[in-house]
Order: structure tokens, then sequence, then C-alpha cells
């Protein structure tokens, strides 16, 4: 019997809950901590994209290397590797092995503009015409070479347009299109390569570095899309926290029927309407704040400027009129769950149940008098 009276007792306690609500208050440290983010709906196009990862190359074309045509010794190096010089700029002098007092100093220029990647020289190191001194590259622009699976490739052609990150940037997106695809596939990873031009902003990217690739294979006008960040719960139970048009840092649990998904955004075919503002970012934290300190009756009593009741519904006349007549045991008694009364009720119905089967199982020697004391 204790362990029925523990179990109903936990029972009770998990019943006796208020059941969370589907709007969500927040204070503005609450609204700071979450690092909340929102963003308006509207109807714009949904783009059906494929993901592909990759590398940064330099354009071949933007490559230069600075050579000597004499034969001779270096006497002056003025440049390193990782500086960025431009066409024309002295970068290194070469003392001839023609006769001379003192024997004639040769000026080497850039013949390119852009960042020295590799310097293959010392100073008064020995040259020859034949010798590669310095590799310059032009990085204003680079290849972005994704690698693309060969059973996708169909979908794809030059003039694709394609969305790509590289961690150099940050959250910078680039936007590039497709100029060709690789001569040769891999037959180990079956996949073919497909090219892109796009500028270097900052210069920050370089050769080899790694590349994220969302290709574009087809676009819908005319579609209602969210950030996946938006969009939480089970695959059966979508929702989105949209912002309360009259409650400050307030959101409202809404639930929304998805299509279509791509590696940025979800498809809403039902839910949302455009002008709705929905948290995209601190959505999945804002599913474990219901027990913010601001309740929503507090919240609308202040914006409203008169109180509510415990669910945010307005106070009718009668109930005002009958919380102001009643004594104060009622409004202690009216406050109570009728969850709570029940479950007292089956506590204390359990507890002559106890009782009765304590009596009934009562060995009847106990009753029995004391033979030698009568």
């Amino acid at each position: 019997m204790k362990f029925v009276t523990i179990f109903l007792v936990i029972a009770a306690t998990a019943m006796a809950q208020p059941p969370k609500d589907n709007t969500i208050v927040l204070d503005e440290n609450g609204i700071r901590n979450l690092r909340i983010e929102t963003a308006v709906v509207e109807e714009t196009g949904f783009e059906e994209t494929i993901f592909a990862l990759g590398r940064i190359e330099e354009i071949p074309e933007n490559h230069g290397v600075l050579s000597s045509r004499i034969p001779g010794r270096v006497v002056a190096l003025d440049v390193r590797v990782g500086d960025t010089v431009t066409a024309g700029q002295t970068l290194v002098r070469v003392e001839s092995r023609q006769p001379g007092d003192p024997p004639p100093v040769v000026a080497l220029k850039a013949p390119v503009g852009g960042l020295v990647v590799d310097s293959h020289i010392g100073l008064g190191e020995p040259v020859e015409p034949e010798k590669e001194l310095l590799d310059i590259s032009d990085l204003t622009e680079v290849l972005a070479i994704a690698r693309v699976p060969e059973h996708q490739a169909a979908r794809i052609a030059p003039g694709s347009k394609a969305y790509i990150r590289v961690s150099a940037l940050g959250d910078q997106r680039l936007t590039g299109k497709m100029l060709r695809f690789g001569t040769i596939a891999d037959r180990e990873s079956g996949t073919i390569d497909a090219v892109f031009k796009v500028p270097n902003p900052g210069l920050r990217m370089r050769a080899n570095m790694r590349a994220e690739f969302s290709i574009v294979t087809a676009s819908n006008p005319g579609v209602m899309t969210v950030p996946r960040s938006a969009v939480q719960g089970e695959a059966a139970s979508r929702f989105v926290y949209v912002k309360n048009f009259k409650l400050p840092n307030a959101f409202d649990k809404v639930p929304v029927q998805v299509g279509r998904s791509n590696d940025r955004e979800i498809e809403i075919l039902g839910g949302l309407f455009p002008g709705d503002e929905i948290v995209t970012r601190g959505a999945y934290s804002l599913s474990f704040a219901g027990g913010s300190a601001i309740s929503l009756k507090e919240a609308l009593d202040a914006a409203h400027g008169h109180e509510h009741n415990e669910d945010g519904s307005e106070i009718t006349g009668n109930e005002k009129k009958a919380a102001a007549t009643a004594p104060p045991e009622h409004h202690e008694a009216s406050g109570a769950s009728p969850v709570w009364k029940w479950t007292t009720a089956a506590l204390f119905l359990l507890l002559l149940a106890s009782l009765a089967g304590r009596f009934i199982h009562r060995d009847p020697a106990d009753n029995i008098p004391n033979q030698e004391e009568g």
C-alpha cells in the first residue's frame, strides 16, 4: 500500500501542474540571453538545390612568374612571401656576370599585380635565365570548384547559379555562375568538377580552402519559405514561434505545414501569413523557456492597463461582480485546480482503504483474553 500511495502522490503532483501555454513571454534579459532574432515572412521563391563540397583554386591566367633574362646573383630582394605587389613594381635586383666596375645591375619587375605566393631565391644566390624566382598570383577573383556527384550532374549546366560559403569569409555568402565541367571525373569518389568563378572580397580566400556549395537546379516563384532554423518540433508536428502583435517580448507557438526543403530554407504550405514576424534564431532555446518569470497574465495586465484571467482571457462583468462579492474563503477555493480536488479525494479514499485493510487482516488471536489474567 505504501508504494501505491507514493505513486498516486507523484501522479497527482504531475497532473496538478498547469499545462504549458502556447504563448511564451520573456523579459529583456531573456531576449538577450537567448539571442532572439526575428524576420518577416514574405512570399519570395523557393530554390531547389543540391549540396556539394569543393575547394578554392587560383585562376591559372592570373598567375605570374618572375625570372631573370641574364645570369648573375641576387644583390637585393625587396619582397617576401605574403606581400602584395603591383604590376611593374621592382622586386629583385640581379648583378650581371658581365665584366664591369662595378658590374651592371638589372632590376626585375613584377609581371602582374597580386600576392607573392612562393619564393625560390635568397639574397646572394646565383640565378640563371631558366630559373623561376618568385610566383605571384592575382587573387581578386578565384575559382570555386564543386565536386558534384555524377548522378546529379544532369541537373546542372554551364550558367547554373550556386551559393558558396567559405569559412574564411564567416557568414558571408558568395554567388557564382558555373563556367564548365571538369575534363576528367574522379572514379573513386564518383564525382565530377563543376567550375565557378567568384570574386574574392578582402583577398581572404586562398587556394585549397574548403568550400560548400548550394547549386540551384530549379526556382519556383511566389512560394513562402522560412529559414530552417525557424522550424521546430517532430516530423509530424512542426511549429514556429511568431512574435505577438500586441505584447512586447511575447511569442506564439504556431503549428505549420511544411513542404520541400533545401540546405537553407523550408517551404511553408500552411499556418503562416505574409507579414508574420517569426523567430529565426533562438527558436530551439525558446522551446524550453516556458518557465519565464513573466506570466501571460502579468504581460497582458501591463500592456492593457487592467487585470486578466490567468489564461490571458478578459475578465467579464459577471466575474468581476462574483469576485467582489465572494468571501475570502471563496477566492481560495475557486483558485483550486479541479485535478487537485479529485486527487485529494482519491488519496483520502486510499487512506480509508488502507486502514480498513489493516483492520480486516488483523490477527484474531489479538482479541483472545489472556487465560492467566482471567
